[in-house]
């Protein structure tokens, strides 16, 4: 697998298309043009062409392998892309344009970039043996050098606001699988993300827990934080999202409103996958109401 290392100062990506200026209000914050990736010689993305405008949320629906994982975590280059150009407020990610040749940023370049960035995993990612106020604390005291008084204010703050300042001395041991995904939220927030993307943080939550998750996620984006979710949560698609794009087999199939993908979706893999969907929550439920009974 590609790491955010590999290739330093090589122009691997194929030029596809101009650089913009700096985002404005009324220029996408992400800007992805004809992205690919591969893992040897298996395609994963497939020229990827998606942008993202500030304070929007964005739903990729798809199956497993259609690339979603893989198209989040090039966004802040976690991976590597192979063709194509992301920018993410106007700056290039990952390289610099020098006369039309990409030429690969260092570690630390693309480090101060990936801070404008928070991610949620499906795991949590929590240090074990630092309490919920400790992880929230730790990158803004490592990686911005805020003082330990500020960043304990604010990771207090971060933590009441996520539902969680009665939990801030607890390790993550001690709380639900739930809790711990909202302290990782905090944790991103802490950093002052400018967009944030979450990679199913639900797909690993008992099915009673999925609620205070998405009611976390749904507050960020009344907010107005920018937001591209990989989920198979056709409720939050459905509510909170302002697009919804569906991704197979590394292209986009479809894309809009959710109103229109969703319940009138134009494409036959589409439609297809939604309805497992919907026999898969259908299953959920009915085990959840048997279990209560």
């Amino acid at each position: 697998m590609s790491t955010a290392a590999d290739g330093a100062n090589d122009a691997q990506p194929r030029p596809s298309a101009t650089a913009p200026v700096a985002a404005r209000s009324d220029e996408p914050l992400v800007r992805a043009v004809n992205v690919m990736k591969s893992f040897g010689k298996h395609e994963v993305l497939k020229g990827i062409d998606l942008d993202v405008h500030p304070g929007e949320v964005v739903v990729l629906l798809g199956p497993s392998g259609s690339g979603k994982t893989t198209f989040l975590r090039c966004i802040n280059q976690l991976e590597t892309i192979d063709g194509g150009r992301i920018w993410v407020d106007g700056d290039l990610m990952g390289y610099a344009d020098k006369g039309g040749q990409l030429h690969r940023l260092t570690d630390r370049k693309i480090a101060a970039q990936r801070r404008e960035i928070g991610m949620v995993f499906q795991r949590f990612n929590l240090f074990p043996h630092m309490t919920a106020l400790e992880n929230v604390m730790e990158a803004p005291v490592q990686v911005k050098g805020v003082g330990k008084a500020e960043a304990k204010a604010e990771a207090e703050r971060l933590l009441e606001r996520v539902g969680l300042g009665d939990k801030t001395k607890h390790y993550p041991s001690q709380l639900s699988g739930g809790q711990q995904q909202r302290v990782a939220i905090a944790r991103a927030l802490a950093m002052q993300p400018k967009l944030m993307l979450f990679d199913e943080p639900t797909s690993a939550l008992d099915p009673e827990l999925v609620g205070e998750v998405l009611a976390v996620m749904k507050e960020l984006a009344k907010d107005g934080m920018t937001m591209v979710v990989v989920t198979h949560e056709m409720s939050f698609a459905r509510d909170v999202a302002d697009r919804v794009v569906f991704m197979d087999a590394g292209v986009v199939v479809e894309t809009g409103a959710p109103r229109d993908v969703i319940n009138n979706p134009q494409h036959e893999r589409t439609r297809s996958f939604l309805s497992r969907i919907r026999s898969e929550h259908e299953a959920i439920a009915a085990l959840v109401d048997d279990e209560l009974l």
